[in-house]
């Protein structure tokens, strides 16, 4: 709220006396003082300052008397050179149902360069609704990743086979878990499980990437396409660390102190 001394203000007039953007109340404050030589108590009143805070503003406003007030209009070009020559064949594989990264691809194919943001904005500009999630069999026909298989205790296979690892060292401690029956000490300690994996095949799992050395889960994850590794755990593969990181904190408080008093219990007898 500004304290001006004229009470009916013309709407024109008003847009000058009352700015309501900072800057511009600077300007017309200082112009007031400097300019129409108004007295310094008089300007603090009419554009609602202190004394003193005006006498700060007219002071900084001494030692930078170019400092800008206005912002100067933006001048460049109406369109964008680069996306204009490609437009058409933008147009043709939206037509196909390509996304705007599938067109980002298929013209950097052909020697085009323009980044999946620069086409959505083209899009825009034509009218063009973003696209809606599609199948798989609505998509274009290109390179795809392999799709990771899921980790399910019951695909494990438990066929005779030979295979390599990195890990085999893992596999001294085996028979060290089967003599204290560890998959019995988790199930009574009452972790928790599900049917593609269990409690056992769990903890065994962040045993593994705890023994070989890894201190966070995270750091494992590139071995984790190693068959040792995931016949260790019990499993047909390793978990991802998404669910690592999850079981973690799904592990009530109140099993800890069972799980050690099971644990000392086993390996002491």
């Amino acid at each position: 709220m500004f304290n001006s001394t004229h009470k009916q203000l013309p709407e024109l007039e008003r847009v000058f006396l009352e700015p309501a953007n900072p800057t511009q109340r600077q300007y017309e404050a200082l112009r007031a003082y400097f300019v129409e030589g108004l007295p310094s108590q008089e300007v603090a009143k009419r554009f609602g300052y202190t004394p003193g805070s005006f006498r700060v503003l007219c002071h900084q406003f001494r030692h930078n008397p170019q400092r800008p007030f206005f912002l100067l209009p933006q001048k460049g070009p109406h369109s964008a050179p680069k996306r204009d020559p490609v437009r058409d064949q933008v147009l043709a594989l939206r037509k196909q149902n390509f996304s705007i990264y599938d067109m980002s691809a298929a013209l950097k194919a052909e020697g085009q360069s323009l980044s999946p943001v620069a086409i959505s904005l083209l899009l825009k500009e034509e009218g063009f609704a973003r696209l809606p999630r599609r199948s798989d069999d609505e998509r274009p026909d290109t390179p795809r990743p392999t799709a990771a298989a899921v980790t399910d205790v019951r695909r494990l296979d438990r066929s005779p086979r030979q295979l390599r690892t990195k890990f085999g060292g893992l596999f001294l401690f085996v028979p060290y878990l089967a003599a204290i029956t560890f998959d019995d000490l988790l199930d009574e300690a009452g972790l928790p499980g599900s049917r593609h994996i269990p409690a056992a095949q769990a903890i065994r799992a962040l045993l593994a990437l705890k023994l070989f050395g890894n201190a966070r889960h995270s750091h494992g994850m590139s071995a984790v396409f190693d068959e040792g590794l995931a016949l260790f755990a019990g499993l047909n593969v390793m978990p991802k660390r998404a669910f690592l990181t999850e079981y973690s904190c799904r592990i009530d408080p109140a099993c800890s102190p069972t799980l050690m008093r099971l644990w000392h219990d086993a390996i002491s007898t």
